[in-house]
């Protein structure tokens, strides 16, 4: 059998038999050519998606690269910003301790020339001449006053610290207040103010002191850039729930280009050099602070120069009703009374017992806090007049203590002092202040301090021996 299968292969094929094993075999090699051919795709596929592969990678890496080099400047760029916020915050920080430095220094030897000043006012009639300085004295040292204040001011500004004391008071009483305080300056110009006010009382929900201080700020300002003679209009009207007040003059006015800056911190008008009489281009920043600090508004027009100005204030009105607090009771004058005054500068003390005991109080002096603490233990006073910057105690550490060594009823402690921080009150209120007077003290003030809360003391305490003196270890000082 394996002889008959090698004989049959051995036969020869046919021309059929070979075309179709041709055919055959064509399509075997078409068969192998497709697969080589999809398998050689598949290749270049894969070839071209790896490299593209690499290309995004590559493009990845080049992104990352990108983003750490970003990412380390804007850490670089965080680092420096709070770096500069922190120096912004320094530098600030040393502009308003310099400045509250400043103004107590200043307001130390303001406190007895205002004193001494009063003093002055006493003994007008024996010479002439003596109403012209006490005249000259009052006037320069109120605008030293105010420029001191102003400096304050702005640094509050700056920081966002002007504090407001609501109430309801009413128009009439802010102006007369501003009027009060502008109208020295608008007399020895020889200028006209006319104050034209709705008959029916208007009534602001806001701060006395910072309103006047509003109004006072533009009629200064527009007696400032009037020339002599000139006219000055205060007019108030009310429109439905607000109250439009308009301050105008016929002065200098002023450029469009410096329109809308003019209220900005520290921007001032052209001053020729007939009209220089200072200032420090912090007014009107403060007017435009305290009006949106009271909900209100206020704009400037002018039609240019040597045309004059107007100031429109426009502030809310209030709904509530005056409080009737007693305030002619509080104004009678003050009965006799024992007042401890403790101050270190010795000027001041001096002016300031010569005062109290010319309204007839009986006043006991000390010029540091130990002394002062003494004096407060030994005998009963119904008030304690008493500065904060003292050497050898504080005026907070003297306090503290005599409120905790002293029976009931105790004094009236009133502060005083020239520094004028915004949290000042509140700290000497904690201490056990009732009142807080910053200098140059107002005797109107004070007078009306003394006469409000003075009241006679149990006559049963006796003064101390030195052994119930209350003693503080010195460290702390």
């Amino acid at each position: 059998m394996p002889n008959e299968d090698k004989s049959l292969a051995a036969l020869p094929l046919d021309a059929d038999q070979v075309v179709t094993q041709q055919a055959v075999l064509h399509v075997l090699h078409d068969q192998e050519v497709a697969l080589l051919r999809g398998t050689i795709s598949q290749l270049l596929s894969t070839i071209n998606a790896q490299a593209g592969e690499k290309e995004r990678s590559d493009a990845f890496a080049i992104l990352i690269q990108q983003l750490q080099e970003s990412n380390q400047h804007l850490v670089l760029a965080t680092l420096g910003a709070q770096d500069r916020q922190a120096s912004a915050e320094a530098a600030n920080l040393r502009q308003t301790e310099f400045l509250s430095m400043l103004a107590h220094e200043l307001r130390n030897p303001l406190q007895p020339m205002a004193m001494a000043n009063d003093l002055l006012a006493g003994i007008t009639e024996l010479h002439p001449d003596i109403a012209r300085v006490h005249g000259v004295n009052g006037r320069q040292i109120s605008h030293m006053v105010r420029l001191v204040d102003d400096l304050l001011d702005a640094s509050r500004v700056s920081c966002g610290k002007i504090t407001l004391q609501l109430a309801p008071v009413l128009l009439s009483e802010i102006i007369d207040d501003a009027v009060e305080t502008s109208q020295p300056g608008i007399d020895r110009r020889y200028q006209q103010l006319q104050v034209r006010l709705p008959s029916a009382p208007l009534i602001i929900e806001g701060d006395l002191v910072r309103l006047a201080q509003v109004f006072s700020n533009l009629l200064i300002n527009a007696s400032k850039f009037t020339h002599e003679y000139g006219h000055i209009h205060v007019v108030a009207q009310r429109i439905g729930n607000l109250v439009e007040v308009t301050v105008s003059d016929d002065g200098s006015g002023m450029p469009a280009e410096l329109q809308p800056f003019i209220f900005d911190l520290f921007t001032q008008g052209f001053r020729s050099l007939e009209r220089a009489q200072g200032g420090l281009g912090i007014g009107l920043s403060l007017v435009r602070t305290i009006t949106q600090l009271h909900g209100g508004t206020v704009k400037v027009i002018s039609a240019g120069s040597g045309k004059g100005s107007k100031f429109v204030v426009t502030l809310p009105l209030s709904s509530l009703s005056l409080a009737n607090d007693g305030a002619a009771a509080a104004a009678a004058p003050a009965a006799p009374c024992r007042i401890l005054l403790i101050e270190d500068n010795r000027d001041a003390n001096d002016v300031l017992t010569l005062l109290l005991q010319d309204e007839g109080h009986n006043v006991t002096s000390c010029f540091d806090g130990p002394s002062g603490l003494r004096a407060g233990l030994n005998q009963p006073y119904d008030i304690v007049l008493c500065d904060i910057g003292l050497p050898g105690m504080d005026g907070y550490q003297v306090v503290s203590a005599l409120r905790a060594a002293l029976p009931e009823p105790l004094p009236c402690f009133v502060a005083t002092t020239g520094y004028g921080r915004t949290d000042e009150p509140e700290t000497a209120s904690e201490a056990g202040f009732r009142h807080y007077l910053v200098k140059p003290i107002s005797m109107a003030a004070l007078t009306r301090i003394i006469a409000s809360h003075w009241t006679p003391l149990r006559a049963s305490r006796q003064p101390r021996d030195d052994g119930d003196i209350l003693t503080v270890p010195q460290e702390k000082y």
